[in-house]
């Protein structure tokens, strides 16, 4: 029998929550406090997924860096296989939020989208007024 405890993150309470898999296959669960938290629980328990926050290199812009995160949450096991792929990936400025960076990364069927628009103008304003 695998056990497992997750602490759920849907709401305020962050209910601990006992995950129990069964000889036959069947979730058992306790100190769940409601419904939500036992989908998140079941779906941690058997296939846990993360949004990933990270940032790309980005050439023209003023900084350095373009903060990107995926459009949808993935796989915990290939994010440092995604994270290896973007930290080989250079952009060019300019760039607008919510721009695709990484069309339906790995085949995972998520998006790499960017958080931040930087653009050439907008980075000789702020060059500017740091001065």
């Amino acid at each position: 029998m695998k056990q497992k405890e997750v602490i759920c993150i849907i709401c305020p309470n962050s209910c601990t929550v006992t995950v129990k898999q069964m000889p036959d296959g069947k979730l058992l669960m306790e100190g769940q406090g409601c419904k939500r938290g036992e989908t998140y629980a079941k779906d941690e328990f058997l296939a846990p997924k993360r949004t990933l926050a990270t940032t790309v290199r980005i050439k023209g812009a003023f900084i350095p860096l373009l903060p990107v995160r995926t459009s949808v949450p993935v796989p915990k096991e290939k994010l440092n296989e995604i994270l290896d792929l973007l930290a080989r990936l250079e952009v060019e400025a300019p760039f607008k939020c919510g721009k695709v960076v990484v069309k339906n990364v790995l085949g995972l069927g998520a998006d790499i989208i960017a958080t931040r628009t930087l653009g050439i103008e907008t980075c000789k304003k702020v060059a500017c007024e740091l001065r």
